[in-house]
Parts: C-alpha cells; structure tokens; sequence
C-alpha cells in the first residue's frame, strides 16, 4: 500500500502524538508533556492562521509527520512558511518522505504567497542534510541562538 500524506484531522491527531514525541526525544527535548503537547499542535488542525499539520499514513499507521507555522519575514515584508517540524519513523526512513513534506510545504507556500519555505536542522543531523541538501535549498549563514529563561 502507497504511503498516504494528507492534512491531520482532529480526530487523527492523539494519533500522530507518539511521533511529535518521537521527534522531540530525537533533539532532546526535556520535559516531554503530551497534554501541552496535544494543546500546542491543535492550532494546527482545521485552519491555515497559525499553519498547517499534515502526516504520513502507512496503511492506517501514522509514520511521519510535518508541522509548517504560517511566519512573517521583516526582510521580505511577507508572509513565509517554516517548516519547523519534519519526523519520519526510522521504519520508513528513504522512501521520499521527507521529500513529498518539502514539496507540500512549498505548495503551501505558493498558496499563500510566500517567496520561500525555510527550515533549519541540527548541525548533527547528516542524514537529513542530505535531502536538505539534494532539493536545491541555500544554507544561510545565519546563526541560531537560544537563551533559556
């Protein structure tokens, strides 16, 4: 059966948390909580004003999922779509996955009319700079801080 990726539903949603879970102890999030967490994704669920949240389907198995936040670019003065979370199950790692959720989000983009998708990775994560890497994207040169308070 063909990998379905389609827009999450709310009823879907409590069933795509393992992977948002998932993916968060993938970059080591601390104090995983997945009420907070079911709150946080909702806003993206049956509206485009905070962004979308679509998952990938392997015959009725959640797989993959890719959350895009609706952002605002002061350099551009527009509108922009970051993909800001992008997690595929290590079970189906390499099948395009990662890909079709780049190429939605540049639909989505398109859509609303924003010049560019953005996204960001960890600096260790080889595996999928790879595909970042092999879509044509820049790598800017900015870089990210976080202050903790």
């Amino acid at each position: 059966m063909a990998i379905e990726i389609r827009p999450t539903t709310a009823e879907e949603l409590p069933e795509i948390l393992p992977l948002i879970v998932a993916y968060q102890e993938f970059y080591e999030v601390e104090r995983i909580d997945p009420e907070r967490n079911l709150e946080f994704f909702s806003r993206f669920v049956g509206s485009n004003h905070s962004g979308w949240i679509y998952a990938a389907w392997d015959g009725g198995i959640p797989v993959g999922f890719a959350c895009y936040y609706r952002h605002k670019s002061s350099f551009t003065a527009t509108s922009t779509v970051l993909l800001n979370d992008l997690f595929v199950s290590e079970s189906v790692r390499g099948q395009g996955i990662g890909r079709r959720f780049i190429e939605i989000g540049c639909d989505l983009a398109r859509e609303i009319g924003s010049p560019v998708l953005e996204w960001a990775t960890a600096p260790d994560n080889t595996r999928a700079q790879r595909l970042y890497d092999s879509t044509g994207a820049e790598k800017r040169t900015w870089l990210e801080y976080e202050l903790k308070v």
